[in-house]
């Protein structure tokens, strides 16, 4: 009788595959207020932990008491919640005079898990590295906590550049795309109108930027975050975004800036039902052929297409979502 493997053990993957995707959720939804971070949190609980919240020091908080905000939204970030419920903070850049009063908000509370740490105005891996130590060293100076992973923001022309190197810093789980920054940044040279879409996806610096974040992330095993849609009235402009982000550029997250964007965005990135029955039915197929090539409906399948499959399987049912009954009773 001939043994039937699981397919962890067939579908070998390099390291760099196997990435963070199967595990951090496809959308991060931010907020730079007391109140807004508080509805977040509530939001975030009844989605059951479907997306991360991220609260915001930087843009998207009011400017001129960063000390007091600092405070009050660490302290809002370390009231209880369920541990499946991930939460990251903005801070401000490396030179801003409020890095330090940020950096040491964040280790008072022993309390305090943080998922991730969010970087903005990183322009190459040498900033990281300077990050990085003054992370570290509150941390030790504290004797609480850990060294939380890096979300690095992308948004300028120099940081594009570095993005491969970036992305392969060991401290670095995450690159996200600052759009609005990055066509700031250029004095004029990239219209208005690349900040939203369709300008973003069909100028030709808008799209190399993103195809650079996107490859130097999926080549370092890294997860490229897609930046937000701007206009948070329509009711389907944030998922056409997170659609053509995910199909045409390789992002597998993105943020949200407003509540009615999340439900857009989390469609968007889950996988349809056909693509699930697929998966399915491919990976059972695979599994009764011993992992040798098959032929379904036509179009031949081996060991190449089945880690594609069984990577969109793993990553659906480790964010909590439903699988065909089948492909759970084998493989899970």
């Amino acid at each position: 009788m001939a043994v039937t493997l699981h397919p962890d053990l067939v579908l070998h993957q390099d390291a760099a595959e196997d990435g963070v995707h199967d595990t951090v959720p496809c959308c991060e939804h931010y907020a730079g207020s007391a109140s807004k971070l508080l509805k977040s949190l509530a939001l975030q609980a009844k989605y059951q932990g479907a997306f991360d919240v991220t609260a915001d020091l930087e843009d998207g908080a009011a400017s001129g008491d960063e000390a007091r905000t600092a405070s009050e939204l660490v302290g809002i970030l370390g009231l209880p919640r369920p541990p499946e419920h991930r939460v990251g903070i903005r801070i401000h850049p490396l030179l801003h005079p409020a890095f330090s009063t940020d950096v040491d908000a964040l280790f008072r509370d022993p309390a305090l898990r943080l998922a991730y740490i969010t970087v903005p105005k990183v322009d190459d891996p040498r900033q990281i590295d300077m990050v990085v130590r003054a992370i570290e060293r509150r941390v030790l100076a504290s004797g609480v906590g850990r060294m939380p992973a890096l979300q690095v923001l992308i948004e300028s022309p120099s940081a594009v550049r570095h993005a491969a190197a970036i992305a392969a810093h060991p401290a670095v789980a995450m690159l996200s795309f600052g759009q609005m920054d990055f066509v700031s940044s250029h004095h004029g040279a990239i219209p208005a109108s690349a900040m939203g879409s369709p300008g973003q996806f069909d100028h030709p610096l808008l799209r190399r930027a993103k195809l650079e974040i996107s490859a130097a992330c999926h080549a370092a095993g890294k997860m490229a975050v897609h930046n937000p849609t701007t206009d948070f009235v329509s009711a389907s402009q944030a998922a056409e975004d997170a659609h053509e982000a995910r199909m045409a550029f390789g992002f597998t997250r993105m943020w949200s800036i407003h509540p009615a964007q999340l439900p857009q965005i989390l469609q968007a990135f889950a996988p349809s039902a056909e693509e699930l029955e697929d998966a399915s039915r491919i990976l059972l197929a695979a599994r009764d052929a011993a992992w040798g090539p098959i032929a379904d409906r036509g179009r031949l399948h081996d060991r190449a297409s089945y880690r594609y499959y069984w990577s969109l399987l793993r990553r659906v049912r480790s964010s909590g979502g439903v699988i065909p009954s089948a492909a759970e009773q084998a493989f899970f």
